[in-house]
């Protein structure tokens, strides 16, 4: 597996966190924010900026991580809209970034998470959200298909609050549109934790080629309470789980990328001291 680390995890100072991950033993660097600019947004100069400082650290990018299609609510969405061109400008700005770095793979999510899609005897009359499954796959297809032309992979997060929210829901988007050439998933195991996914179900589900690129952490859900906490590697709900993924991905041969998702802080606000706290268990499991 390469393992490396969301960088604005550490610090949006991109030199900074490309020192400190590199001190650390992360071979691999995904981008999200730079400074104050999401991907996808810098200028061609700044991008050529970013290629000198990954160069110059030997670090590659691993993944080119916007929020793609996140937010569009399925009940007034529609292909060629002016949300979804919005998204889709965005999305051709990010190949391009990936492609300057070497990068194949580039992040999107998925709309606005509808909490019932599917249901019988009854729910489907009185608790399903008709046709919200079905009007997210015209907005996704076309990123399939601008990737497919571009020569990159789009991976598709498993997301809190997205119509994407496990690997059940990222597999079946996957098998809908025919697309497991050029969509993958990146598996969020804690991300999922807020359904309630069973980790180790969700590799079964995922392990047949459907995985792109995983992001790791560890945290603790209170569904009820509408609550989630970030924990210290090994504190939190996954803790128990960890370990026996970290062996199947191994056993299977998986060689893709790995990112630290460095989201946790001390009670302070420092980042890059929950980063170190916690990035030699991480490397303990996984490398």
């Amino acid at each position: 597996m390469r393992l490396g680390v969301i960088t604005d995890g550490i610090s949006r100072d991109l030199d900074h966190a490309l020192c400190v991950a590199t001190e650390s033993g992360l071979a691999e660097a995904e981008l999200q924010f730079i400074g104050d600019t999401e991907v996808g947004d810098l200028t061609p100069e700044q991008t050529g900026a970013v290629r000198d400082l990954t160069n110059s650290h030997g670090t590659p990018v691993s993944c080119i991580s916007r929020h793609l299609f996140a937010g569009m609510r399925m009940s007034d969405a529609r292909p060629g809209d002016a949300e979804h061109t919005r998204h889709m400008e965005a999305l051709r700005r990010c190949i391009g970034m990936a492609q300057a770095l070497d990068c194949g793979l580039v992040r999107i999510m998925t709309g606005k998470k509808e909490m019932i899609l599917w249901g019988s005897h009854g729910a489907e009359v009185w608790n399903v959200a008709r046709g919200a499954w079905d009007a997210q796959l015209p907005l996704i297809a076309p990123a399939v298909e601008l990737a497919r032309s571009e020569g990159v992979t789009l991976v598709v997060e498993t997301g809190n609050g997205t119509m994407v929210h496990s690997a059940w829901t990222a597999r079946r988007l996957i098998d809908d549109l025919d697309a497991k050439d050029t969509l993958k998933v990146l598996w969020d195991p804690a991300n999922a934790c807020y359904c309630h996914e069973d980790p180790e179900d969700a590799y079964q589900t995922l392990r047949d080629g459907y995985i792109g690129h995983i992001h790791i952490k560890d945290v603790q859900v209170d569904t009820p309470k509408a609550t989630l906490e970030v924990r210290p590697m090994g504190a939190g709900q996954l803790a128990g789980a960890y370990p026996s993924i970290a062996a199947a991905l191994k056993r299977d041969g998986y060689a893709g990328p790995v990112s630290f998702e460095s989201v946790y802080h001390p009670g302070d606000g420092d980042f890059e001291a929950g980063f170190r706290q916690n990035v030699e268990l991480f490397k303990s499991l996984f490398g």
